[in-house]
């Protein structure tokens, strides 16, 4: 089977906590953001087309995730010396993990055999999943978020309308 069954995580559900590096080796634990809003984005691969669209988009959003103080993390197979030479390449400012063995991509129904799926999962301030998107096109998913961000009441009404990418 080249992917896994399919999404059991579902809105309120507690998100499995994780604890994976980046791409300078750092542990980051998701139980410890905690208290504020995290978006946890699964990917196939660094430097393809598609992933590469994704990661700048975010990329190009992430100062409106900043403000909110919305995190936002990157997950793939990939190693972290594959992170690092994705984020340098394309200035990429958030944090990339590796999930080299697949266990995490496995505990939130994203693993695939070779690469995981692309999804992705708005984890509120007390660790429950808020949102799951299963289906996204690359170039205007962070700007999805961040208008479902706006509707949940977690955007300032004074910014202006998003635009998609």
């Amino acid at each position: 089977m080249l992917f896994s069954k399919g999404i059991d995580l579902q809105p309120g559900d507690v998100a499995p906590d994780f604890v994976l590096e980046d791409e300078s080796g750092v542990e980051h634990r998701l139980s410890d953001f905690q208290g504020q809003p995290v978006v946890v984005y699964f990917y196939p691969k660094d430097d393809t087309p598609g992933c590469t669209k994704e990661a700048c988009a975010f990329r190009d959003d992430y100062p409106r995730f900043e403000e909110l103080g919305v995190r936002v993390f990157g997950i793939s197979y990939d190693t972290p010396k594959s992170h690092r030479r994705f984020k340098a390449k394309y200035d990429i400012p958030f944090t990339l993990l590796s999930d080299s063995d697949k266990s995490v991509a496995k505990s939130y129904g994203a693993a695939g055999l070779i690469f995981p799926k692309r999804v992705t999962f708005i984890i509120d301030e007390s660790g429950k999943v808020s949102k799951v998107y299963e289906k996204v096109s690359v170039t205007t998913h962070s700007t999805e978020i961040l208008d479902f961000l706006r509707a949940e009441g977690n955007i300032p009404a004074e910014w202006p309308e998003l635009e998609n990418n």
